[in-house]
Parts: structure tokens; sequence; C-alpha cells
């Protein structure tokens, strides 16, 4: 389900909220311009529990937990709601715990050791940031020349300016990133400027993947 979801719209925005409500709006927000996949970063002390009221209150939406570092942290989310776990790095125990718990993960790769690491794993998408720090669209393409069959999210330094470069890419399944929630809009409640980057973001994505 997630991969037809990223497919009608390959962008994954990221909500960091340390109020419920807060958070649900966000959501609501970004669902209204067209993005149903929704990263909840656990960056605050409230994250579990704006991941659960958007799991519980969202309509239709596909909600995740982001800035996963441990298989312990991944099982509370899973707990809470979550339907995919995204971490920073490729960590075993955490990819172990969703393989065995059927949650799709996406951890963290920067380097070919690392996305190596994680086809053994098994895994056929990863996570690829901090992807402008780590060199890009050239980057990802040089990956792509060896890894044939792995896809990337690439997250980090995506910006309405650059994701039609990047999912230019055939081996980006989606990009993630914080652009299309800015903090200074949502502080000011201005929730109907998320919906607008939400759109623009499914605008861009349809006149490169059509």
């Amino acid at each position: 389900m997630i991969a037809d979801r990223l497919k009608a719209a390959p962008v994954v925005p990221l909500v960091q909220a340390d109020d419920v409500e807060v958070a649900v709006k966000t959501a609501l927000a970004l669902q209204a311009g067209g993005l149903h996949v929704i990263e909840v970063v656990l960056r605050t002390e409230a994250a579990l529990d704006c991941l659960e009221a958007i799991a519980q209150r969202v309509p239709d939406a596909i909600v995740g937990a982001g800035t996963v570092l441990s298989a312990e942290q991944a099982a509370e989310a899973r707990g809470r709601g979550a339907q995919f776990i995204v971490s920073p790095g490729l960590d075993e125990g955490v990819v172990e715990f969703c393989q065995s718990n059927g949650l799709e993960v996406f951890p963290g790769t920067v380097t070919a050791s690392e996305v190596q690491r994680a086809w053994n794993l098994g895994l056929r998408t990863v996570k690829f940031f901090p992807a402008e720090l780590s060199g890009g669209v050239p980057m990802l393409k040089a990956l792509s020349s060896v890894f044939g069959q792995m896809n990337f999210m690439p997250t980090g330094g995506v910006s309405s300016g650059n994701l039609k470069d990047y999912l230019a890419v055939p081996s980006v399944v989606a990009c993630g990133g914080s652009w299309l929630t800015p903090q200074h809009e949502i502080d000011a409640g201005d929730y109907e400027a998320v919906t607008a980057l939400a759109y623009d973001a499914v605008r861009h994505a349809g006149e490169v993947r059509g």
C-alpha cells in the first residue's frame, strides 16, 4: 500500500511536533494537499503521542515513525500505530525487528558499504541521508549504477527547488523532507500554507513522473 501511495505522490513530509493538536492539523493540511504518507520524527517528548493521534484521527493517512534509533523505539512506535519505520542510519537491530513484525523499514545509508549491507539484509529500498551533503543527485546516480535493483528515498537538503532533479533519477522511489512543514507557518497557525506546499510538491512530482 505504501508503494502504491508513493507512486501517486512520491513525497514524504516530515512532521515534528510537541503538541498533539498541532500534529493532527499539520497532517490534515498535508493530506488536503495530496500527501498521505507522513513521517512523524521522534525528536520531541510528545512525538509518539503525536504519531498515535495522527494514526487514529487522520483518515486515509499512512503514518510512520522517523529518527528511530533502536529496536526498542521501533517496537514502541509500532505499538502507537506506526506503519513504517525510518532511521537516520543502518542498524541491524531495527531492521531485524521490522522484518520480523511485518513493518516496512527505510534505514539511512550514504556509502556503498552501507547500501551493500542493506542489500544483504534483504532490503530493496533505503533512505539516502543526508542527501545534499553526501553528493546529492550525482552520488545517487553513482550508487544506482552499481546497485541496480536498489531504490532510494533521499532526505536531507531536498527542497522545492531540487525536488524534480531527485525525482528524475529512476531509482528514487520518493523524497522526504521538512520543507513541507515550515515551523514558522505552523507556529502562526497557517495550515493553508502547508497545504499549498504539499500541493506544489505533488504538482512538481507529476511533471516528472506523470
